[in-house]
């Protein structure tokens, strides 16, 4: 009896987190700055008859989701300059290394436990880590074309640029309205080996994510990465359950929504205008309810990977095997989760690292 008021328990708990909506001091311009900086560079692209350098600039739009508004002006510009050049050098790394699928794939769990350890260690405010990783996954890939390397990043940069000067422009008509009180979006952390411990769990987990969607020819295998990442960012061990079951489930709703769209949208610029949609509402959302918000990112992330490349796909392919990409690196992030949060485990490794430092200094 005590097990099944539990477990009912546990499902009321689990459908409620699906009904409320949280309460936040949001602007909606806010929001609309975020469709902006994505959907121009979509929109100019499709202009000039090229969707896939457009999709690569609105990309690094997506930059402007660093952007701190209760931030001094230098400082929110500072932030998203410094993480501009990130998304560069996430492209750049991820392009790379892309010539083998298994070579990419170790390199880029080193690049998450390093860009982890940066993010954790400067305390980087939420997205952190996320978007670096997943550019960078996205990026390994890719076909390895050495020659078209320094377009790619040029146009990712560009697009980092638009959302600069749209964050600038948004900085100085709101500067009057806004009182910061906060000096700078980095702040830094003095610990050592918990972070490192943290890091090495994400690198592992994301480098065994890829090689699991390489090793069975996935059409699209960043997506395990991604899913991974997106559960491992809970904040405890329950959050990132819920996390999983949020993703789990939203996205299934979302896909559902995909093919809605897919098959209502049969042009560039129908698609385009639905990502740019779906971007409003989904960042309008993620503060108040992450497994609403997911619904709607889920269908915007598959449409802009897509839209570049093949946007009258068949939808019977592309809806499960995205469905089956983000349950298995949904999955694989509640492993990872479990373990980051598992204290024995933390407290064994953290010992373990002192004294392989004490023998090294010793040698020394």
């Amino acid at each position: 009896m005590n097990n099944f008021e539990t477990l009912k328990k546990t499902l009321f708990v689990q459908i409620q987190s699906f009904i409320v909506i949280k309460k936040n001091k949001r602007d909606w311009h806010i929001p609309l700055l975020a469709a902006l900086c994505v959907g121009i560079p979509l929109f100019i692209g499709l202009h000039f008859g090229n969707l896939p350098l457009g999709l690569a600039a609105s990309i690094g739009g997506l930059v402007i989701l660093y952007y701190q508004p209760a931030l001094s002006l230098g400082s929110r510009m500072l932030t998203l300059l410094v993480c501009s050049f990130g998304f560069s050098l996430s492209l750049a790394i991820g392009l790379g290394f892309s010539f083998n699928p298994y070579v990419s794939a170790v390199v880029l769990g080193f690049f998450a436990m390093g860009i982890n350890w940066v993010t954790t260690y400067f305390r980087t405010k939420p997205p952190g880590n996320f978007f670096f990783i997943m550019i960078a996954s996205m990026a390994s890939c890719q076909p390895f074309h050495f020659e078209l390397i320094p377009q790619k990043i040029g146009f990712i940069f560009l697009g980092t640029m638009l959302a600069c000067l749209l964050a600038l422009c948004h900085g100085l008509l709101t500067l009057k309205k806004q009182k910061s009180t906060e000096a700078l979006a980095i702040h830094i952390e003095k610990g050592e080996f918990v972070s490192l411990i943290d890091s090495a769990v994400i690198g592992i987990f994301i480098s065994i994510s890829l090689i699991i969607g390489h090793f069975f020819e996935m059409q699209n295998p960043y997506w395990i990465p991604i899913s991974c990442l997106a559960i491992l960012q809970g904040v405890s061990r329950h959050h990132v359950w819920e996390r999983m079951v949020h993703r789990i489930v939203g996205t299934f709703i979302g896909i559902g929504l995909c093919w809605i769209i897919l098959l209502i949208s049969d042009t560039p610029l129908s698609i385009c205008i639905s990502i740019f949609v779906l971007l409003y509402i989904a960042e309008a959302l993620i503060i108040k309810n992450y497994a609403l918000a997911i619904i709607f990112i889920t269908p915007m992330t598959i449409l802009l990977t897509e839209v570049g490349s093949s946007f009258t796909a068949n939808t019977e392919i592309i809806v499960p095997a995205r469905f089956l990409d983000i349950t298995i690196g949904s999955i694989l992030g509640a492993i990872g989760g479990w373990i980051i949060y598992n204290q024995r485990f933390k407290n064994k490794a953290v010992q373990q690292l002192r004294k392989t430092r004490i023998v090294i200094r010793k040698k020394l």
